[in-house]
């Protein structure tokens, strides 16, 4: 346990980068296009590998410093959990998702082809349509844990002693 805490900036970084290379997989391999906030959900894993490389950088500094790293963390993985109850909350239709978010179905017609042919621009999927979902969770879901869980681990990383 204290290799992890001592570690915590490395281990967020990596866990951070396959977060983004699984939502990727899922894009490149799997064919399922982002919505708007899917990208958001991203943008905040890019933010935690920032913060967390910086920290690794400054590892020789005092443990303030990397405390503060893992401080600033808990608040990225704690906004990237809200993002994503709230994207899960819509596909749910808890809640209504962004405006700019109401894009078509992620099922292609004839006539949607035809239209794309003829210079009409692609519509991007609906935040409000769970893409693919694993026991009962969506990616959005497993998000909100996963966020939630490395927030934690933030967390105890920047208040442990031993950090």
């Amino acid at each position: 346990m204290i290799l992890i805490i001592r570690h915590w900036l490395v281990l967020a970084l990596l866990a951070s980068a396959a977060m983004l290379g699984a939502a990727h997989a899922f894009e490149t391999f799997g064919r399922l296009a982002p919505c708007e906030l899917c990208l958001k959900e991203r943008e905040v894993y890019w933010l935690a590998m920032t913060v967390a490389a910086v920290g690794v950088a400054l590892s020789f500094s005092p443990v303030q410093v990397r405390r503060g790293a893992c401080a600033a963390l808990v608040l990225i993985f704690l906004f990237g959990a809200g993002l994503a109850v709230y994207h899960a909350g819509a596909e749910w239709r808890f809640w209504p998702g962004p405006a700019s978010c109401s894009g078509g179905s992620m099922r292609a017609s004839a006539a949607d082809m035809a239209k794309l042919l003829s210079g009409a621009a692609p519509r991007a999927p609906s935040c409000e349509d769970a893409a693919w979902v694993f026991l009962g969770l969506s990616m959005a879901g497993w998000n909100a844990l996963i966020s939630a869980g490395l927030a934690a681990v933030s967390g105890w990383a920047a208040w442990a002693k031993t950090a």
